[in-house]
């Protein structure tokens, strides 16, 4: 069946976009004839279903393996989510640097000027430029059928996409997550933008609202805002980023506050409605009954998993239209030949958490012979990253969860206007945060509050993978001048600690016989 059945279109639709609908939705595609039986079919080609497939199929060993997508392969990551708001964010940060130029001996034009479509054109060609390596032509070269279409269970061992049948011994679903669609009267009356819809803009926002300070909200509400929206961030916690650390966040907070973003905590949007003006906003907070007018709305409150339409009754596949698919610690559903992976069932909506799902379905699927050897969830060693400026990066527990679980913990705080290079890059505004045990080396968890936090908490997760405590990372030799040189400072402080009266005693013994 060809694809124009099913044909997508991503606006604009310039040289960029057309390139990348012919990678991820190719309009002139058509479904292969299904093969007799397949060893595993996977729904979504999103990372958690890309890496099942692709890597299941690359093995080498014979397997039959179809991939089903409805709409764009690549996922959120690619065509909504990473990819596209870390562009902007680059953009973004080029402007803060022109704008706080002045301390560094440079002075910056009187009128640092942004051109949106331009930050949005380089947007579409990065993506693009990204978008061959989840292609339907690198699938179908690394050996996976792809079937364009909505898939749907019709028995035990057969999934239906465009009336052609899919027979499987063994399925995967890993069709992600949306944006929840926000409960305000009104907000569908004057319309909203999502992280799917962001994107797709070609003229800055003058006045931009944002719904939701998390992750989200957070780092697109930075952004336009430093590419010249006026914003208004709206959060019903008291805090932003309330599920991170609170330290972390409020560094994150102060430095929206210090930009000029206006924020609206503790408070409930009443209802929305369009005038002349724009699009009035009336809520409640702590100065009471209030209204903004602003002229876009981005919703960035949640996630909604994507379970309609694939008939998971028929196969007793048991599911929570909230939080999704149910799943055990080896991802496998209530039906034993059906997993999921990715952000239809884990509470981890990450990229990297979808890749490392991706990895124990393969083998627990396919190379676990009567459930033997299954690999777990809770094994992973999981870090997440923030992408504002600064960037809040986090590996392991918070010392709230150590503490609930009855574990003596202690935690290792350096700042970085400790650290030189923070020092010289005029960029202290951060930490390092390290949770070890007491009495022990053994790390438990860490935070990292800084510009490029991101790029440098592998390095505790790493560690903790390993069991390298804080002990043997003192003895690793970081190259100074870095901000990486935090974490050798935080395990020097650890290394101190032992420095006991009992040990100054031997130390002092030790001396005279040498």
């Amino acid at each position: 069946m060809n694809n124009q059945d099913h044909a997508v279109t991503i606006a604009p639709m310039d040289e960029y976009n057309q390139e990348l609908l012919a990678n991820v939705h190719p309009p002139d595609w058509a479904n292969p004839q299904p093969a007799d039986c397949y060893d595993l079919v996977v729904i979504g080609a999103g990372t958690a279903g890309l890496v099942t497939a692709k890597g299941a199929a690359g093995l080498g060993i014979g397997l039959k393996v179809a991939m089903i997508e409805k709409n764009l392969m690549g996922g959120d990551c690619l065509n909504v989510g990473c990819v596209p708001s870390k562009c902007l964010i680059r953009s973004s940060r080029v402007v803060a640097d022109m704008k706080k130029a002045s301390p560094y001996g440079v002075q910056p034009p009187e009128d640092v000027r942004v051109d949106f479509p331009a930050v949005m054109a380089r947007m579409r060609k990065v993506r693009t430029k990204i978008s061959p390596v989840d292609s339907a032509v690198a699938a179908k070269k690394a050996g996976v059928d792809v079937f364009f279409g909505e898939a749907s269970f019709n028995s035990g061992d057969s999934i239906t996409v465009n009336g052609q049948s899919l027979k499987f011994k063994k399925a995967v679903i890993a069709s992600g997550a949306r944006a929840v669609k926000p409960r305000i009267e009104g907000i569908e009356e004057v319309g909203y933008l999502t992280n799917e819809t962001v994107f797709s803009l070609t003229e800055l926002p003058k006045r931009l609202a944002v719904i939701g300070g998390g992750p989200i909200g957070c780092e697109l509400a930075q952004a336009f805002h430093r590419l010249g929206s006026e914003v208004i961030l709206f959060h019903k916690g008291s805090h932003l980023l309330n599920k991170e650390d609170s330290d972390a966040a409020e560094v994150v907070q102060q430095a929206f506050l210090n930009e000029g973003i206006r924020l609206v905590l503790s408070c409930q949007l009443q209802n929305i409605k369009e005038s002349p003006e724009g699009k009035v906003i009336s809520y409640r907070g702590n100065g009471g009954q209030e209204s903004v007018v602003v002229d876009h709305i981005l919703a960035g409150a949640g996630r909604q998993p994507n379970v309609e339409s694939l008939n998971l009754e028929a196969v007793g596949v048991e599911y929570d239209p909230r939080k999704g698919i149910k799943v055990n610690d080896n991802l496998q559903t209530s039906n034993s030949k059906i997993y999921a992976a990715g952000d239809i069932c884990m509470d981890w909506k990450f990229t990297h958490a979808a890749d490392a799902a991706a990895r124990i379905v393969i083998k627990n699927t396919l190379f676990s012979p009567f459930g033997l050897g299954k690999s777990k969830l809770s094994d992973l060693v999981m870090p997440w990253v923030t992408f504002t400026d600064p960037e809040i990066a986090h590996v392991g527990m918070y010392e709230e969860e150590a503490q609930a679980q009855g574990i003596d913990c202690n935690t290792i705080k350096i700042d970085f206007d400790d650290v030189d290079r923070a020092l010289a890059d005029g960029e202290t505004d951060g930490f390092a945060k390290i949770l070890h045990k007491r009495g022990s080396d053994e790390i438990l968890g860490a935070t990292i509050v800084a510009r490029h936090g991101g790029e440098m908490i592998s390095e505790i997760t790493t560690a903790m993978i390993g069991k390298m405590g804080l002990s043997k990372i003192s003895t690793v030799i970081h190259p100074y001048p870095t901000q990486a040189n935090a974490i050798k400072q935080a395990a020097d402080t650890y290394r101190r600690t032992l420095l006991t009266e009992k040990t100054k005693k031997l130390l002092g013994f030790l001396y005279k016989l040498s």
